[in-house]
């Protein structure tokens, strides 16, 4: 079973994401800030990270640059997930690494299909 780490600030954001991965056979981890979310993926490197941009205290974009210092997450994908629809932002998350970029509200079956195919053929470098 694939472990997914959800870091997203907004509870009903959190509890949409995670009873969809969980529905579909996933084990979930959660975190509130992109602090505890960094430190929990240093810890125990997931199988996926699927994070919200707009984080307090640290944001999705500083993490994704914490997380890819980490040797032991090399491979581990991380899917970015944000409400800003402005194109300017969009560029600038895009060109950040992510490994995949999904806008909010998330739509069922392309976000599961990015999920599956993120965890069947890993990151992209």
């Amino acid at each position: 079973m694939s472990t997914i780490l959800i870091i997203e600030d907004n509870e009903k954001n959190m509890k949409l994401v995670r009873d969809i991965l969980q529905h579909y056979g996933y084990a979930t981890r959660e975190a509130f800030n992109g602090m505890d979310g960094a430190r929990l993926a240093i810890e125990s490197p997931p199988d996926l990270v699927i994070m919200d941009i707009q984080l307090t205290g640290m944001d999705g974009i500083e993490v994704l640059q914490r997380l890819r210092e980490e040797r032991t997450l090399d491979a581990v994908p991380v899917i970015a997930v944000s409400a800003s629809v402005m194109p300017d932002d969009q560029r600038v998350i895009a060109s950040s690494g992510f490994d995949a970029y999904l806008t909010k509200p998330i739509s069922l079956k392309p976000f599961l299909a990015v999920v599956e195919r993120l965890l069947n053929e890993g990151r992209q470098t």
